[in-house]
């Protein structure tokens, strides 16, 4: 048998990618229009098309967008940083391991979503509360991605660079965080999808504008079209979030 030296190296196919969405699309719009899938339940795909384009026109899906990417990347940079320097601190430090571990075991469980009644206690029902939901649930897989990044560089390379002097700082920018920056670039994705879920979450209890608002409202009204809309809405905002965090991978993981 020849031997092939590729190893495991997936490829994106693009084509694939949209030829996939294409063909569930397609099968949708075959659905209604043959009355297979009620227009009630699951308006067609033309439905939503005219639904969506009526929120652009009169400038209410801008409004409902604008507010929902407000909380989300103020609430998503708070929770990372947060998790980043106490994952960092877990990872480094044998006094934060143990009761950063107990902490963090201990919480991360918990359903954040269950929190949002006792943030809005604490913070009021306004912008702060959402904040609070969306940094305290994305704070946890970024630590625990952090500090497992950490963990999993070579103890070996690390003392080598003490073995030549190097500061702390120093060992830390070139050793520790080139060789955890994949775990924690991973912990990225995982944190940005809660940090939306608990976004919509959030905008579902006290807010009058956001895409979470606005399928609320659609769905209380019986608008079907403009809620699976705001759906859309959602799940290309995931693709553009995917996307982003993609080319951050590809240059801050380029060397290797």
């Amino acid at each position: 048998m020849r031997f092939r030296a590729t190893g495991f190296n997936p490829k994106a196919n693009p084509v694939a990618a949209w030829g996939f969405f294409v063909a569930v699309i397609a099968l949708w719009q075959l659905g209604s229009s043959t009355g297979v899938i009620s227009e009630l339940a699951m308006p067609s795909p033309v439905a939503v098309a005219k639904a969506l384009w009526q929120l652009i026109v009169t400038g209410d899906l801008w409004l409902h967008l604008g507010a929902s990417l407000q909380r989300l990347v103020g609430g998503w940079i708070m929770g990372t940083v947060a998790g980043l320097f106490v994952g960092f601190l877990v990872g480094m430090f044998s006094w934060a391991r143990s009761p950063g571990v107990a902490f963090v075991s201990a919480l991360f469980p918990i359903p954040k979503i269950a929190l949002l009644p006792l943030f809005i206690i604490w913070f009021g029902i306004g912008e702060p509360s959402k904040f609070a939901t969306i940094a305290f649930g994305v704070f946890f897989p970024t630590v625990i991605n952090t500090f497992g990044g950490v963990d999993n560089v070579q103890r070996n390379l690390i003392r080598m660079g003490q073995s030549f002097d190097l500061p702390m700082w120093s060992v830390i920018r070139k050793i520790i965080l080139p060789g955890a920056l994949p775990t924690i670039l991973s912990g990225f994705r995982i944190s940005s999808s809660i940090a939306i879920i608990l976004l919509i979450a959030a905008e579902m209890i006290g807010a009058q504008y956001g895409i979470g608002a606005l399928i609320l409202a659609a769905g209380n009204l019986y608008q079907t079209d403009q809620l699976i809309a705001g759906v859309v809405v959602l799940s290309l905002l995931g693709l553009c979030v995917s996307w982003l965090l993609g080319r951050l991978d590809r240059w801050l993981l380029g060397w290797r």
